[in-house]
């Protein structure tokens, strides 16, 4: 595993400074922790008849989360901790590959288990936060996956700052990832996804992603974003978002949200891409209905790193819509059972269509998929917080493979203190 020594060294100086003042009374108070229990399976059926025809695999994984809290003074030190560790209960016969456990690449398997320890020291002086260490970010730049067992885990720095009234100033630095199923830290990628038109000259790996941006509240119903990121070598790109809600009457609202993204490449790969997307939600007690539009433009798919969750309003259970030239649309229903009285049980279902896919030679790229969703958190007792969702998609398209699949996730998550 490389590491960054000024990274290292920032880390170690804020980590040293917080465990001398650990008797520190907010230091103790504030902290939390927690233990989850998350059990995976996972089951992708190919239905075209070649190829691999099935992966299909279950795990058990923990993740023990801890977070202390600042230590006193105009400036307050902490650090965090997320511990992980995943086995495999059932996986063989050439089913391997859901993305779940780590490649046993020896046998074309997967291995029996993995874990992993990534530390976070921070910083906090007013209502702005720095951290250095291991990082799971979510913005319209960079954002984690947590989709399989283990979650996507960056090491870097990141700075927050909040100290000015509706503004969420946000930059980072990261120069490794540990990816859902994998068990150290690596160069990130740029993805290549099928039919982006995407190549890269040479190899493609990149050690360097920074990013900075932030979003401004400029009415109560209006928020603006903007963010600017660059994965070294790979592209540059420029995000705009717009973010508007309307009240209407009780319980009645109507959701706008506008996304435009210009990616191009810096040097190592042939980047060129215009990325426009809109979401309008209607919502009515425990009732949403949502509607789509998404469009690629450009020499290029979307420009996103590899493993992670891109900013774009069509990105679902397996596909992402962003092929170089794709339009595609999105029809999305929601319905909270809280509204009638069972608190905690959730349900959602969505279909989208792509098409005007550029294939070269061959005729326009079509797809579709259809996903539904179906969760359930105990809200109290003995069980509250045991959480059942079991996610269901089907994709097809005349490019590449057709695929039905199936997940069935039941998590368990204990307060520690």
């Amino acid at each position: 595993m490389r590491k960054t020594s000024l990274a290292l060294a920032v880390a170690a100086g804020t980590l040293g400074l917080t465990l001398s003042q650990v008797a520190n009374a907010e230091f103790i108070k504030d902290s939390k922790a927690s233990l989850e229990a998350r059990n995976f399976y996972f089951n992708r059926d190919f239905r075209e008849g070649t190829g691999q025809a099935k992966q299909e695999e279950w795990a058990q994984g923990f993740l023990l989360r801890m977070e202390s809290g600042y230590t006193e003074g105009s400036v307050g030190f902490g650090v965090d901790a997320l511990a992980t560790f995943g086995f495999k209960l059932d996986s063989g016969d050439g089913t391997a590959g859901s993305g779940l456990l780590v490649p046993d690449r020896s046998s074309g398997g997967s291995q029996d288990n993995s874990g992993g320890l990534g530390l976070t020291a921070k910083a906090k002086a007013g209502e702005s936060v720095l951290k250095v260490g291991s990082l799971q970010l979510k913005n319209q730049a960079i954002g984690s996956s947590d989709s399989r067992l283990l979650p996507q885990v960056f090491r870097g720095g990141n700075i927050v700052s909040k100290d000015i009234a509706g503004l969420t100033l946000d930059a980072g630095y990261l120069d490794e990832v540990n990816n859902r199923n994998s068990s150290d830290y690596e160069d990130m990628t740029l993805n290549t996804f099928a039919l982006s038109g995407i190549t890269v000259s040479g190899v493609n790996q990149s050690n360097e992603f920074v990013f900075a941006g932030g979003n401004y509240k400029l009415s109560d119903s209006l928020t603006g974003g903007y963010y600017y990121s660059n994965l070294e070598d790979m592209y540059k790109q420029h995000s705009f978002n717009l973010v508007h809600v309307l009240p209407i009457a009780d319980k009645q609202s109507l959701k706008t949200d506008l996304r435009y993204a210009r990616s191009t490449d810096d040097g190592s790969s042939n980047i060129d891409n215009k990325a426009f997307g809109a979401m309008f939600t209607y919502a009515l007690s425990g009732h949403s209905l949502g509607l789509g539009y998404q469009k690629m433009s450009g020499d290029t798919g979307f420009a996103y790193v590899g493993g992670t969750d891109p900013f774009l309003v069509n990105y679902v259970q397996i596909g992402n819509f962003a092929a170089k030239d794709e339009t595609s649309w999105q029809a999305r229903y929601d319905f909270n059972f809280a509204s009638i009285g069972i608190p905690g049980l959730t349900f959602m279902t969505r279909y989208l269509t792509g098409d005007n896919i550029d294939r070269g030679a061959a005729s326009d790229g079509k797809e579709w998929e259809r996903n539904m969703d179906i969760a359930y958190v105990v809200q109290e007792g003995a069980l509250k917080n045991l959480g059942v969702k079991w996610r269901n998609a089907t994709m097809r398209n005349n490019f590449g493979r057709d695929i039905d699949e199936n997940r069935l996730i039941v998590s368990y998550t204990l307060p520690l203190f």
